[in-house]
């Protein structure tokens, strides 16, 4: 019976462990980033359910009136400082862009976790459907890897125009298998699965089809969920797809209407 407990014993030990690591892993945050900000950015603080949300707002290059807005969420290991280059194009042809930094991320307040991203990320949809500059029946979610998890939840709790998900999960739940694990001690599942199934209006998933972080198959399958959706794929992996503007701008003016 000894000998027998102790198998029993190591594999409770570790999976406490992985209970109690498992946010470190799933939000591994980058260091800040020095200097004094970038000045095209305009910072963005917004009330939230339990804190304060944390945002950098691009505005158009050019605009008359209220403004199409895209809201970035980013990866897990990334920074809304990181994007601010990434965004010129769309800039130019008059959208704004919203790069919404997670709670405990760079200069945001608070700790990651689903429900804080998630009441973070309404937030600061409220506060963009409430400014003067952006037309709130034209925002976007649009959001990469474990930024897809925030784009969804806002796409189903807010009127989005439309929706864009990029190297996107079905759920976290689904990768517990990876580290020998239950999927009930995923602590912050990020179900994309279910909250599609409450999605109805446009989207467009984009994935690599050599991604070897989330396979393809979750890309797929998110598309299938929502009908009418388009399943775009490139010929990357997880972090090295350059942004299909093309495809993405294509998109936004059939989900817009201009």
């Amino acid at each position: 019976m000894w000998l027998a407990a102790v198998p029993l014993a190591l594999a409770a030990a570790y999976l406490t462990l992985l209970f109690l690591m498992q946010r470190s892993m799933l939000f591994p945050i980058p260091p800040p980033m020095g200097g004094g900000g970038d000045p095209r950015a305009e910072v963005i603080r917004a009330k939230r359910d339990d804190g304060e949300a944390y945002a950098l707002y691009l505005p158009p290059q050019a605009a008359s009136g209220p403004s199409p807005l895209v809201m970035f969420m980013h990866g897990n290991g990334e920074l809304a400082d990181y994007w601010v280059d990434e965004f010129e194009v769309p800039r130019r042809l008059g959208l704004g862009v919203l790069l919404v930094e997670y709670p405990g991320y760079g200069a945001a307040s608070g700790s990651p976790s689903e429900t804080s991203i998630t009441s973070a990320t309404r937030a600061l949809f409220d506060w963009a459907a409430s400014d003067p500059r952006i037309d709130p029946k034209r925002i976007v979610a649009y959001g990469r890897s474990l930024g897809g998890g925030a784009a969804t939840h806002v796409a189903v709790e807010r009127p989005v125009a439309a929706l864009i998900l990029e190297s996107a999960f079905t759920s976290v739940a689904d990768f517990a298998g990876r580290f020998f694990a239950p999927a009930f001690l995923v602590r912050d599942p990020f179900d994309n699965r279910k909250a599609l199934a409450s999605y109805r209006g446009p989207l467009l998933v984009i994935h690599g089809k050599g991604d070897t972080i989330v396979p393809f198959a979750h890309g797929r399958e998110l598309a299938s969920i929502v009908p009418g959706a388009r399943l775009h794929e490139l010929n990357c992996g997880h972090n090295d797809c350059p942004r299909d503007w093309k495809t993405i701008l294509t998109f936004l003016r059939s989900a817009l209407g201009n």
